[in-house]
């Protein structure tokens, strides 16, 4: 039975990716990616040559169906997302409990690396030995609760937020004392550390709106 790889890409700095991972996604028959595009610019980088395909969250079923069928036929396959690690609030996860249910023989294969949240814990400079991740928070529904946890909650709160929602994530969390640490762009050409109360960090961003923009990891710890 032919393997699956799970493969953990950059972030954002091209060159934060394993020498496994290099040789991986060289030698498989098919990588399949969020966004052939983008992924191909990292591939092109490293010298990879190997077909991609997509998977994405908006994929249907039939993809999957296409998935199991390549590796009944013995075929290795690679999944990527677009930066860090498949599976971490991605749309990896489905395809992995699909194929653990049609081919429970078929290997999984993890092949670790890069990932936005454990970069930002690696440097927010918190106590952060035990936290409750959040991944993206919802739009709408619920997200008013969640902050209400995170404000009276006693552990160490960390999610993904993006640029159009960080101010209003920032307005919700007003009011408490727990310091708020943002990672943004990390690995990236203007990657920053912000953290203070709510208040403070989104002034901040309000004095440096140029500021509001790229990928962000926000950790709420206790004051």
């Amino acid at each position: 039975m032919a393997t699956l790889y799970i493969v953990a890409t950059p972030i954002g700095n091209l060159e934060d990716i394993t020498l496994r991972a290099i040789r991986v996604l060289s030698e498989v028959s098919l990588v399949f990616c969020e966004d052939t595009r983008t992924s191909r610019v990292l591939l092109s980088k490293h010298g990879i040559k190997t077909p991609t395909e997509s998977f994405h969250a908006q994929s249907p079923l039939s993809k999957i169906d296409r998935i199991a069928e390549l590796m009944g036929e013995g075929k290795d396959l690679a999944l990527i997302s677009d930066a860090g690690t498949p599976g971490i609030s991605d749309p990896g996860i489905a395809l992995v409990s699909e194929i653990r249910k049609r081919l429970p023989e078929a290997s999984i294969v993890a092949v670790p690396g890069p990932s936005a949240l454990t970069a930002a814990v690696s440097i927010a400079g918190k106590a952060l030995n035990e936290f409750i991740f959040l991944g993206f928070l919802p739009h709408k529904k619920g997200r008013q609760t969640i902050f209400e946890e995170i404000k009276a909650g006693e552990r160490p709160y960390g999610f993904y937020e993006s640029p159009h929602r960080i101010e209003k994530t920032l307005e919700a969390l007003k009011g408490s004392p727990k310091t708020v640490t943002i990672l943004r762009e990390i690995t990236k050409m203007h990657e920053s550390y912000l953290s203070g109360t709510a208040e403070e960090v989104l002034m901040s961003f309000k004095n440096n709106p140029g500021t509001l923009r790229g990928e962000f990891v926000v950790i709420v710890t206790p004051a």
